[in-house]
């Protein structure tokens, strides 16, 4: 069975996205972690908008769904407004 030149290169790119993407997913539910775990509202509001942009970004690369992104932003901020009352 031959193995193309565009074939090959089409794998290597391929391990390199997938990398990427697990780490970026990595990165991303670490964050939304930090942010359920956190108790202080100030501290929490910071952290809670940097992962906001974060998911966001990550549904419009197409790393996540549009209604996964928009149910974990619900939760994490469900949790932001427990913690303030």
């Amino acid at each position: 069975m031959d193995r193309h030149p565009q074939q090959i290169k089409r794998e290597r790119q391929d391990k390199k996205r997938r990398l990427m993407n697990v780490a970026r997913i990595s990165k991303l539910k670490n964050s939304i972690k930090k942010v359920l775990s956190m108790s202080d509202h100030k501290e929490a509001e910071t952290l809670y908008r940097s992962t906001v942009k974060q998911i966001d970004k990550a549904a419009s690369k197409g790393l996540i769904k549009k209604n996964t992104a928009s149910r974990r932003k619900s939760r994490i901020t469900r949790h932001l407004n427990s913690i303030l009352k």
